[in-house]
């Protein structure tokens, strides 16, 4: 099996809206899974047990809400509040749109081969098999009206421009900005409603919505973007080829790295240090490491994944993005409960 056959298969419109169907399951299945653990087997005195049983539901809750929202929208009264920003189209319109344009091209073309008709004729109502597209790559007729009907059910990678990606990485850095909002307004709230709320508390929920959302998210997103609109420059002066999805892939990879990955924390700790903590009365003595209160570690490594989703994204990869909300609710939740792993300094 060829890897473009396997890359079509799982790009095509009826698997990406099955995927985005399983989404909110998902998201639902990792929100409990993540209460269940922070609240039974991380928390060992049964007298906060409780307590904190409260406060995670409500943050998790908070912060999966948002994610959740963030990617499908918000419709109140009938009349939408916020339009979701990932695409979604329910299985049943795209299985519609697909037997409508197979039947549109086979009124207008006569295909001498009977197994490609009976394959079309034979996906009309539902997702191509791989065997399905191996035979309709390699037994269409190859003209313009081949490749219209094949951008119709069987899109190629989006090959975005600079202003394109731009516009891509302001879309995705929203959907990380919303749920690490909802998270530290899910955390703040659960304090206020159990009476554990401070100055401290607070100020140390919006610290780390800072480090989630700048190391985690937008500094990688614009890593990414300035890496692409590089090599698209040195393209257009033909000091390097045209990109391919997997090549782009890997030059996106390289910006997530250098900006987000070794620069983000470092960002995120100033401001932390400089702009948030005088807010709330806290100051820091001279020379004062800058990772005192919040420094790296295996799991902000691992939350790097969903810049690989990013990345998948930018190259032209669609089925990632059903995974961003559940990947962005994590750094929401961490957020929420304003994460320190030094606590002798936090």
């Amino acid at each position: 099996m060829k890897i473009i056959t396997l890359a079509k298969y799982i790009d095509q419109p009826a698997v990406l809206s099955r995927l985005h169907s399983k989404m909110p399951a998902a998201l639902a299945g990792v929100g409990a899974g993540v209460w269940g653990w922070e609240t039974f087997h991380k928390s060992r005195n049964d007298s906060k047990k409780s307590l904190n049983a409260f406060k995670n539901a409500v943050t998790i809750a908070s912060a999966a809400t948002a994610s959740y929202i963030g990617a499908r929208g918000l419709k109140f009264g009938g009349k939408t509040v916020f339009k979701g920003l990932l695409e979604y189209t329910p299985i049943e319109k795209v299985l519609q749109k697909q037997a409508s344009a197979i039947d549109k091209f086979l009124s207008e073309n006569v295909l001498k081969d009977d197994l490609l008709l009976k394959t079309l004729q034979n996906s009309k109502r539902r997702k191509f098999s791989l065997k399905d597209i191996e035979i309709i790559t390699e037994k269409m007729p190859k003209n313009q009206k081949t490749k219209a009907f094949l951008s119709e059910i069987l899109p190629e990678p989006e090959n975005l421009n600079s202003k394109e990606i731009f516009s891509e990485i302001k879309r995705l850095s929203l959907i990380g900005l919303i749920p690490v909002a909802g998270g530290v307004a899910g955390g703040i709230a659960a304090d206020v409603f159990t009476g554990t709320q401070s100055k401290k508390t607070t100020a140390n929920k919006v610290k780390e919505g800072v480090y989630q959302y700048l190391a985690n998210i937008f500094l990688c997103n614009v890593g990414a973007g300035a890496a692409l609109y590089a090599s698209e420059k040195m393209t257009a002066r033909k000091i390097i080829k045209p990109l391919t999805p997997v090549k782009k892939l890997a030059v996106i990879m390289a910006g997530i790295t250098a900006t987000g990955i070794v620069g983000g924390s470092v960002i995120a700790n100033y401001i932390s240090k400089k702009c948030i903590d005088p807010l709330f009365g806290k100051k820091h003595g001279k020379g004062e490491n800058i990772y005192s209160e919040r420094k790296p570690e295996p799991l902000d490594i691992a939350l790097h994944t969903d810049d690989i989703a990013t990345a998948g994204v930018l190259s032209g990869f669609k089925w990632i993005e059903p995974a961003l909300p559940v990947m962005y609710f994590i750094s929401g939740y961490r957020a929420g409960i304003g994460y320190r792993n030094n606590n002798k300094n936090g």
